[in-house]
């Protein structure tokens, strides 16, 4: 797996995944603080914090589309397209995993 994903497509799968910065620290065990800079193009995490940040989002639904000449993308997989059309937002798939870490 590639480890490299920009931050506009961190925060396009969170949007595609109706996904706060708040639930991929849930799901991702990464810290706010490091989403927030990552995201606003401020810092670079380290290959293993980008690897951990990449698949909580893989898992939730979503897949990175490597640059192929029209640039680097994100699109919902089609089992999440199939959930998507269902209203299943990421908070209602992801329930309380966050919960044991005092994450609401």
């Amino acid at each position: 797996m590639a480890v490299d994903i920009t931050p506009a497509q961190c925060r396009a799968a969170r949007a595609l995944l109706d996904m706060t910065q708040i639930e991929l620290v849930s799901v991702s065990d990464v810290s706010l603080r490091t989403i927030i800079h990552f995201e606003a193009g401020e810092r670079r995490p380290v290959p293993a914090v980008m690897r951990a940040i990449r698949w909580a989002l893989e898992q939730a639904g979503v897949e990175f589309i490597p640059e192929n000449g029209g640039g680097p993308g994100v699109r919902l997989t089609k089992r999440q397209q199939q959930r998507t059309r269902g209203r299943v937002s990421a908070r209602h798939r992801l329930g309380d995993r966050g919960a044991h870490r005092g994450v609401a």
